[in-house]
């Protein structure tokens, strides 16, 4: 009877193991609501594009696939990266290979953008990448990319207070986090979702910062899991590119 105790206590032991194993695996696992890739600014190349070297806007993700192919690579990977007004100019901040071209934007104003705080995603020269509230932006030397927009998802660790548990507000929606290991995280809801949800998304990802980038219009480029968008009339791009072999 004791042995079968024994026995009885181990099996639970290990079922209580294999329950907690499963809970965080399923919880790590891709969700299916979302397309998702995560990036090592470390050892992939990850840049910005707003426009070609004629000085004409890409716009489209098959615009930048095109763009890329006259530098010899292959677009690996490509979403929108921040609003933009009619003519394509980037609504905020906008670096590019350490060039400011757009300064920071502290305005006032309606839109999604507006909701402060806002946010900006940037990437040193050293290849480091962060999310930031637009009021803890400092502008550096040593920042290579940067693309502002709005509203922040996460800040520290916490859903954007503005935003409600099962609100109807539903809609597409893109953004970025950085996970702990300093990895990038890009998503993009394949349905329409709130922003609670999508905010909860990456913090269930173990973001601390995340930055809400577009609405409806967003897209993304990711043949690696079959989801080849091409379309879009947009200001910033993101971007993913690996040389061609020859």
């Amino acid at each position: 009877m004791k042995n079968n105790r024994h026995s009885l206590f181990f099996v639970f032991v290990f079922a209580a193991i294999f329950a907690c194993i499963a809970f965080t695996l399923k919880t790590n696992a891709e969700d299916e609501r979302f397309i998702t890739r995560i990036v090592d600014p470390a050892t992939e190349e990850l840049k910005l594009y707003w426009k070609d070297d004629k000085g004409e806007i890409i716009k489209s993700l098959q615009g930048l696939a095109n763009f890329v192919e006259t530098k010899n690579k292959s677009l690996v990977f490509a979403m929108n990266g921040g609003m933009y007004m009619e003519d394509n100019t980037p609504l905020g901040l906008y670096i590019e290979n350490g060039k400011t071209i757009r300064k920071l934007n502290t305005g006032k104003g309606s839109g999604n953008f507006h909701l402060k705080p806002n946010g900006v995603f940037y990437i040193t020269n050293d290849k480091v990448p962060e999310v930031c509230t637009t009021e803890n932006f400092k502008a550096d030397a040593k920042i290579k990319y940067a693309t502002q927009s709005g509203p922040m998802l996460l800040i520290d660790g916490k859903i954007h207070s503005a935003f409600t548990k099962g609100s109807e507000n539903l809609n597409i929606r893109n953004g970025v986090g950085i996970l702990p290991n300093n990895k990038i995280l890009f998503a993009m809801s394949k349905g329409m979702v709130n922003f609670y949800d999508f905010a909860d998304f990456f913090l269930k990802q173990g973001c601390k910062n995340a930055l809400y980038l577009d609405g409806f219009v967003s897209r993304t480029y990711l043949p690696d899991k079959n989801f080849t968008q091409k379309d879009g009339n947009f200001g910033v791009i993101i971007g993913v590119t690996k040389v061609k072999k020859k």
